[in-house]
């Protein structure tokens, strides 16, 4: 009791010096609340300039001043607090990390492509070239040929084609590790003029933007274009953790968490030197990161991946934002509030510290909650009698009234450690067995959930909305998620596991999980192997909770979605 009514005290204490210095904290609001100040490196004008005019379009009260940068005025942004600045990544490296709050608005990619019908693409496929055989055969107009880059008897000549485009050469010369002027092959003027020559020649092969071979219409390559893989590794195949070409979605996620050279892919950044506040900024850059990566296609870049835009937010939303001050006489309203709570808060210690020796028993000795085991392990997962459980983490019980009730296993939120926000559908919504059904977020990072039953929703956790904890907590209980009104439910009640045989099912569920952090994480991330097992090889709980966004999409892709 004492330690709430501290806690208590506490919390008004610090409202109340909020309310008291109201000035300055709207002085960050206020000034320049419907004007912002906008630096954009001068490869970044024109999309700069785009997102203002389709802003202030929906805006009209605000405007947008935007300025190209400088090295020198763009330090001196950061070093006088003066506003947002857009960078590119050559930008971004000449500047102080240390004193730079960033977010990744946009990537620009340099790709190697081919034409569809090349007599060698399955080979090609299966081995990949690495950065030393690009740069061979660039550099040696002489040895341009296939025998030469793929190691074999074949002297078919290759057709390289190289783009009089400034961005695209120094990107080829940064990953070729060579000199422009040694650049070799056939130049031509514009990427419309490369891509239909690829497209015509099967035997070509050239680099340009990954945004000059999408079909923006339907999200995809072109017909007559293939991305040409790259054994990053040099271990003369394309590997597991390299196979990232056979479609867009691949690729692109396959970019931001890391499997494609960085060479060849270059970041747009929003920098500042501190956090913004202002709410007009904080308000353009959701618009950006959401409506505003449209125009980013339209402009020669690339749009950032759906996960990927969700951490940007959730870092953006993290910001500490000063609310409009109230008028004078709610200020007096709140300060007589404060001074009634101050006096019941006393009258209440005073109370408890009073009729402590009456309540205190015999023995005067608390009992301690059980501490958490830092272990995760078959004994530590909950599997409640008389609901039924699906593979895919998901449990589902049918009430009286015939709707079924489902959430999420206590293997799942022992993964995934504390969750920060619940993604749901509204009621009404239509769903099958199989799919997505809700999305689990911890600090941007998050998880597609599949539903174990077919039916249509008619309620949802409105707890969930505000407090998530209630699903780590009690996820049998306070945490479900769902009320369904099922459809098909004693034939899919045959696909669902009662707990016995859930629990002999999630010893395996174990086993794989160990592998897929002995595989993935050594593999792919091997700064992350030393977070994800204990000595002796036990499982961390809440294993995930420190893992970076590109393991949560690995798990996301080989264990959920392999449970299906």
């Amino acid at each position: 009791m004492k330690s709430r009514i501290i806690l208590i005290i506490g919390i008004l204490m610090l409202t109340n010096g909020i309310v008291s210095n109201k000035e300055e904290a709207t002085g960050n609001n206020s000034s320049g609340n419907r004007s912002i100040n906008v630096l954009a490196s001068p490869d970044l004008y024109n999309l700069m300039s785009r997102w203002a005019i389709e802003y202030c379009k929906l805006n009209p009260t605000l405007k947008i001043n935007v300025l190209k940068s400088s090295d020198n005025n763009l330090a001196d942004l950061l070093n006088k607090n003066a506003g947002i600045g857009f960078v590119s990544s050559e930008s971004y490296s000449t500047l102080n990390k240390q004193s730079t709050w960033t977010l990744i608005v946009g990537r620009d990619i340099i790709v190697p492509v081919m034409n569809v019908k090349n007599p060698l693409m399955d080979e090609i496929n299966r081995r990949g070239i690495t950065l030393e055989e690009f740069a061979r055969i660039f550099s040696n107009p002489e040895n341009q040929n296939w025998g030469m880059l793929l190691g074999n008897n074949q002297n078919t000549p290759i057709h390289c084609y190289i783009l009089d485009d400034p961005s695209v050469k120094k990107e080829m010369v940064k990953f070729l590790n060579n000199d422009q002027l040694k650049l070799a092959g056939i130049k031509v003027t514009s990427w419309q003029e490369m891509i239909s020559a690829i497209e015509k020649d099967p035997n070509s092969l050239g680099f340009c933007k990954l945004i000059h071979v999408l079909d923006l219409n339907n999200q995809c390559l072109g017909d007559n274009i293939k991305l040409v893989p790259i054994d990053k590794n040099g271990n003369g195949k394309i590997d597991y953790m390299e196979n990232i070409y056979d479609n867009l979605q691949t690729f692109t996620r396959g970019v931001w968490i890391g499997k494609y050279p960085k060479a060849l892919s270059g970041n747009i950044y929003m920098v500042s030197s501190v956090k913004p506040t202002n709410e007009s900024e904080l308000a353009f850059l959701r618009w950006v990161l959401v409506d505003g990566q449209q125009f980013l296609n339209m402009n020669g870049f690339c749009d950032l991946v759906f996960n990927e835009r969700q951490t940007q937010l959730a870092k953006l939303n993290n910001t500490a934002i000063y609310p409009n001050a109230p008028e004078k006489s709610t200020y007096a309203i709140l300060k007589v509030l404060f001074l009634v709570l101050i006096a019941f808060a006393l009258i209440g210690f005073i109370f408890d510290w009073v009729s402590r020796p009456f309540r205190r028993g015999k023995g005067g000795v608390r009992p301690t909650a059980p501490s958490l085991s830092p272990f995760f392990d078959e004994e530590s997962v909950i599997v409640p009698k008389g609901l039924y459980f699906d593979k895919t983490h998901t449990w589902a019980f049918m009430e009286k009234d015939g709707t079924v009730k489902i959430g999420i296993d206590d293997f799942l939120q022992h993964i995934t450690g504390p969750l920060s926000r619940i993604g749901m559908k509204p009621a009404g919504v239509k769903i099958k067995k199989g799919d997505p059904l809700l999305t689990i977020i911890h600090k941007g990072k998050q998880l597609i959930i599949y539903s174990p039953v077919t039916g249509t929703i008619t309620s949802y956790n409105k707890t969930l909305i505000t407090d998530s904890s209630a699903l780590n907590a009690t996820p049998y209980t306070d945490g479900w998620v769902y009320m369904i009104e099922p459809s098909n439910w004693l034939r899919e009640i045959q696909f669902l596991s009662m707990s016995e045989k859930y629990k002999a099912w999630l010893k395996d569920e174990f086993l794989r999980l160990k592998d897929f952090f002995a595989t993935t994480i050594q593999t792919s991330s091997p700064e992350y192997a030393h977070i994800t097992l204990q000595d002796g090889g036990a499982l961390k709980d809440s294993i995930l909770a420190d893992l970076g966004p590109e393991v949560w999409e690995d798990f996301q892709t080989k264990f959920i979605d392999n449970t299906k």
